[in-house]
């Protein structure tokens, strides 16, 4: 029973490989385009796509082309090509605006973007761009009701460029860069204030100020310990119960003995 299956389904592949082939070279383009539909209702997205990309030429200016060029999107969308799929969905928007499909095709430029954002330690451009088109069209339609799921695709995003801007300050902190990591883990704070890192963001901002006022030349020791006292109280009036607490305050003592030290010499 197994032989006589197997059988019958090589038949309908090579009748299928067959027929495909025929339409490749065929110049009948309303049953091109048909079969491309049927392709794609069967989840042949490859099919389906190269028969949309022959014929879109041709009927281009007429009823048919809208609905080819949203298929063609859709098809390098299942394709997981989310990068020409994006271009596609904003090419559709671009020529037809007015179009029924056109806040669909809005949704799917970001989630498209969205998908095609890569782990954090790469470069998150895309995920930037994914952020701003997912914005523009909750402006565009504050009513959607795709609007909660968009909302929970743009914290993730946004917790990924979180992630990436504490790894690369962490990476200033651990290669003891300390001017560096200042400046990245200030700028770490101040983009992403809410991050789940904020409290190893503070904590290693305390010290790094802390290192750079300990390895500073005399004259800038007084304006450095400062700053690092500063970030302190910063740091212990967000987080009386720190796990940093200890070391924080061995170096809270020896800011203050060195500042007590320079009074008592003024």
């Amino acid at each position: 029973m197994k032989k006589i299956l197997l059988f019958i389904w090589v038949i309908v592949l090579l009748a299928s490989c067959g027929e495909y082939q025929k339409l490749l070279k065929s110049e009948d383009y309303q049953l091109i385009y048909k079969k491309a539909i049927e392709y794609y209702n069967q989840g042949d997205y490859q099919r389906a796509q190269n028969l949309l990309d022959g014929i879109r030429t041709v009927f281009s200016g007429t009823s048919k082309a809208q609905n080819i060029a949203y298929y063609r999107a859709f098809c390098s969308y299942n394709l997981k090509d989310y990068e020409v799929a994006a271009n596609l969905f904003r090419q559709f928007i671009k020529t037809y605006p007015e179009s029924a499909f056109a806040e669909e095709c809005l949704y799917m430029v970001g989630f498209c973007d969205f998908k095609a954002s890569p782990k954090p330690r790469l470069d998150q451009q895309v995920t930037e761009k994914a952020l701003n088109e997912f914005q523009l069209y909750l402006n565009r339609y504050p009513n959607s009701g795709r609007k909660e799921k968009i909302n929970g695709y743009m914290d993730e995003m946004r917790d990924k460029l979180s992630y990436k801007a504490y790894l690369s300050a962490r990476n200033y902190y651990q290669r003891e860069y300390y001017k560096a990591a200042t400046i990245s883990l200030q700028n770490c704070l101040k983009d992403f204030p809410g991050s789940k890192y904020r409290e190893e963001v503070m904590y290693m901002l305390f010290v790094s100020k802390y290192e750079m006022a300990v390895n500073s030349v005399e004259e800038k020791k007084l304006e450095r310990y400062n700053n690092a006292l500063e970030e302190y109280y910063y740091f212990v009036d967000e987080y009386p119960e720190s796990k940093y607490a200890a070391d924080m305050k061995r170096k809270y003592e020896a800011i203050n003995r060195y500042l007590k030290g320079y009074n008592f010499e003024e």
